[in-house]
Formats: structure tokens, C-alpha cells, sequence
């Protein structure tokens, strides 16, 4: 007697096998997709993380510069040389800038205001000389008397507790 005649095999036995690959291909991929999903969820919170951080440190930077443009009104004694108090004499052309990360800088004014996820704002405030009003009113034969004002080139640093670090700039025209 033939082996095979007594216990035919039907189709249906022949692709249970095949069935069980088929799922754990198709199981691998969806987790796959899962994590490559997850993965870019967390690199998008991350981003929106750092975004806010760094919104609320320029918020507070511009804050701080409009606290140190406030100090320009009454018209302060600038030092001759050097800094006090964050105002500062004339730079020199070839010196490094005071604002710049590594200048070893430290004579900021802290200013006053300040939010609870950052630290108060630092300033500096600098003499720059005198500059024209209006397009080549210095070259005007006698200079008019309201031609020329006072500029100040005034920076804010605020960086939020280690993480965003924010440098604002702006050049203030005196009265």
C-alpha cells in the first residue's frame, strides 16, 4: 500500500506554514513603521521644544533692550576708557568685540526684567561717536546744528537657564 494513499494531504495543511511567515513579515514591517513614526514624533517635539525656549529668551532679550535704550534718555556720562556699570567708552577698530562669546567679556548690566523659565537679560551699552541724520547732511558747508546726534550701539544677551541663547543688537540714535 502506498504511504501517500492513506493519509492524503489536502491543500489546507500545505499552507498553514506559509500562512505564519506571511504574518510575521507583514507584523515586522508594522513595526517598523511604527517606530519609524515614533522616532519623528520625538524629533518633532523636540523641535517645538526648542523653538519656545528659544522664543521666550528673545522675548526677554527684547525686554532687556528696551530697558538699556531707556537708559540712554537722560543722556549718562560714558566712561573715557573701559566699562562701567555696562556703559562703555568708544571701542577701538582693532579691538575684539566686547559682546563677541569668547572675549572674556564680564562688565554686562543686568537688567531687570525677567521671566520665570529664564535668567534677566545682560546688556552693554557703547559709545559709537556721532553720525548724520539725514543722507550727506555732514557734507554740508556749514554742518546744520541738528545734523549730527549721538549713536550708541546697544546689546542684550539672555540665555535660558543653559539651553537657548539669544544676542540681540541694535544702533540707538541720541537726542
Amino acid at each position: 500500500m502506498n504511504r501517500h494513499a492513506r493519509h492524503p494531504v489536502t491543500s489546507i495543511q500545505r499552507q498553514r506554514g506559509a500562512t505564519l511567515v506571511v504574518v510575521l513579515i507583514l507584523l515586522l514591517l508594522m513595526t517598523l513603521l511604527g517606530l519609524a513614526s515614533l522616532r519623528s514624533t520625538v524629533l518633532e517635539e523636540r523641535m517645538t521644544s526648542n523653538l519656545l525656549d528659544r522664543s521666550l529668551s528673545f522675548q526677554v532679550a527684547e525686554a532687556g533692550l528696551r530697558e538699556a535704550e531707556a537708559t540712554l534718555i537722560p543722556m549718562p556720562v560714558f566712561p573715557a576708557a573701559g566699562c562701567v556699570n555696562g556703559l562703555c567708552a568708544r571701542p577701538l577698530p582693532t579691538a575684539r568685540e566686547r559682546w563677541a562669546p569668547d572675549s572674556g567679556f564680564n562688565a554686562w548690566r543686568t537688567a531687570s526684567v525677567s521671566n520665570a523659565n529664564t535668567d534677566a537679560p545682560r546688556y552693554i551699552v557703547e559709545e559709537m561717536g556721532e553720525g548724520p541724520n539725514w543722507r550727506d547732511c555732514d557734507r554740508l558747508s556749514p554742518i546744520h546744528p541738528l545734523c549730527l546726534t549721538p549713536r550708541y550701539r546697544v546689546t542684550v544677551l539672555s540665555q535660558q537657564a543653559g539651553r537657548a541663547s539669544v544676542t540681540l543688537q541694535t544702533i540707538f540714535a541720541g537726542r
